[in-house]
């Protein structure tokens, strides 16, 4: 009679495949990592929209109809963001043209005489002096020209590609909208039993934390657009309220909408040609911001919710954008978030070790 084969090497046979097929996934999807951006965007954007979804659902409008309608109202939000910048950018390149030949003046005036005097450096600018620069160093022109083509070749690549990424992740975040239930069923179908409940607690743990951190994160951007509108009209500056709300609904990106918000703002301070006046308000009001997102409205409004001290979010901030730059730097409280969860699990089961218990 042929013996049994030794079930607990046959288990740990099975943990050895088991582990290989998911390193051997973890490699694959390293591999696809360029094609992957409009798919974790999509479940990104996917996972924020779920709970209206839900709702819609649950006052009774089909499923469908109400995915639709949750991708339109974001298509809508996002075209009303774009329409707000697009004619603020407008306006100013125009009032930069028409404020062009008084700008070469006041410079001819003001700063011409004082490089002339302190660095011994010539300055006029006329179209003329222009002209005669430019052609008395055209191989230098052309050095240039050539390399802001070659630059706009590989920006029109990576603007394709950003196109096409945008165009997908709408029809990717409407699949997974549509099926959303049904496709975390089947994942967690397949997680092995034993870790399941227990898997199941950590995921809506996590899943808690995160609503948290979406509804603190909401309640700052809205604060800070009403502050920069109100301080940027209080400081007479043009366009404040469309600038202000700019900057407080890009807050979300670290450092990206707050530069962008601050560069508008100086640009229309510039242009009025008012001095240094609405230059210093705009510096004052964005630095007196910074210091209110960072050191108060974060911590406080999106680092308690999430369970963080304002300690740990300014360091999450700087760790993560140490480890992985910018998109660190995006990603940082989310993902500490997530891990506040697991750490939690690690320090329950520390203290019932029978290290921690002697």
């Amino acid at each position: 009679m042929t013996p049994l084969p030794d079930a607990s090497k046959a288990d740990r046979l099975q943990t050895a495949l088991w582990i290989a097929v998911g390193l051997a996934a973890l490699a694959l999807l390293y591999a696809l990592s360029p094609i992957l951006t409009p798919f974790l965007l999509a479940g990104i954007l996917a996972y924020i929209c779920n709970p209206v979804t839900d709702r819609l659902a649950g006052w009774g409008l089909p499923r469908m109809a109400a995915v639709v309608l949750v991708i339109l109202a974001l298509a809508a939000m996002t075209a009303g963001l774009v329409l707000i910048i697009l004619p603020l950018l407008y306006e100013e390149a125009m009032l930069l043209a028409a404020r062009m030949p008084e700008a070469m003046a006041l410079i001819n005036e003001k700063l011409a005489p004082w490089l002339r005097q302190n660095f011994g450096i010539k300055l006029k600018l006329d179209a003329a002096s222009l002209q005669k620069l430019a052609a008395g160093n055209w191989d230098t022109v052309q050095v240039v020209l050539e390399r802001i083509y070659s630059s706009l070749k590989i920006g029109g690549v990576a603007l394709v590609g950003l196109m096409v990424n945008l165009l997908l992740a709408p029809v990717v975040m409407f699949y997974l909208l549509l099926d959303w239930h049904g496709m975390l069923a089947r994942l967690g179908g397949i997680v092995p039993r034993p870790w399941h409940a227990k898997l199941r607690q950590i995921a809506g743990d996590i899943d808690g934390v995160l609503s948290q951190y979406l509804r603190g994160q909401i309640l700052v951007m809205a604060i800070l657009a009403v502050y920069y509108s109100m301080a940027l009209w209080i400081a007479d500056i043009p366009s404040a309220l469309s600038i202000g709300v700019v900057t407080g609904l890009l807050i979300f990106i670290p450092y990206l909408g707050y530069a962008t918000g601050l560069i508008l703002a100086l640009l229309v301070a510039v242009l009025q040609f008012a001095g240094w006046g609405p230059i210093v308000a705009v510096l004052i009001v964005y630095g007196i911001g910074q210091v209110l997102e960072s050191f108060v409205l974060t911590p406080f409004l999106v680092g308690e919710r999430i369970g963080l001290h304002p300690l740990a979010v300014i360091f999450a901030l700087m760790a993560f954008g140490q480890l992985f730059g910018f998109f660190g730097v995006l990603a940082a409280l989310p993902a500490s978030a997530a891990l506040l969860v697991g750490l939690r699990e690690l320090r329950l089961l520390y203290l019932d070790s029978r290290f921690y218990r002697g």
